[in-house]
């Protein structure tokens, strides 16, 4: 069985950069399919959308150039999961947009990896 170690917050971290590199490789839509739980929700800015529909609406936000990440905290949710938050600035052309983030991860014994149950992206 995996429990979650003190490495948690660099896993969750590590995570969600793979999450945005695949935003701005245009592949953010496979990237949160294949991560999501099957009942999991992606809470946008305007919109909350649901595993089958993520690719979408990915695919509509539009690529962005660069990204970063701010202030990252984690909170310990049993042995099995995490909830990581942090403040990110997303670069589209001359748009910098800023929001608050939050992912909540569950480990999947299944496949042996980190899993979104939900993640949240509200405007600063």
């Amino acid at each position: 069985m995996t429990v979650i170690t003190d490495d948690l917050p660099a896993r969750l971290l590590h995570e969600a950069h793979d999450g945005w590199r695949a935003i701005l490789a245009g592949k953010g839509g496979d990237y949160y399919q294949r991560t999501m739980t099957g009942d999991a929700l992606l809470i946008l800015p305007g919109q909350v959308v649901d595993r089958d529909h993520v690719r979408a609406a990915l695919a509509a936000a539009g690529p962005l150039d660069r990204y970063e990440l701010h202030d990252p905290a984690v909170i310990r949710v049993g042995e099995h999961a995490g909830v990581l938050v942090y403040r990110s600035l997303a670069w589209r052309g001359d748009t910098v947009t800023e929001l608050q983030t939050s992912t909540t991860y569950l480990f999947d014994e299944n496949n042996g990896g980190w899993s979104i149950a939900a993640h949240q992206e509200s405007p600063v």
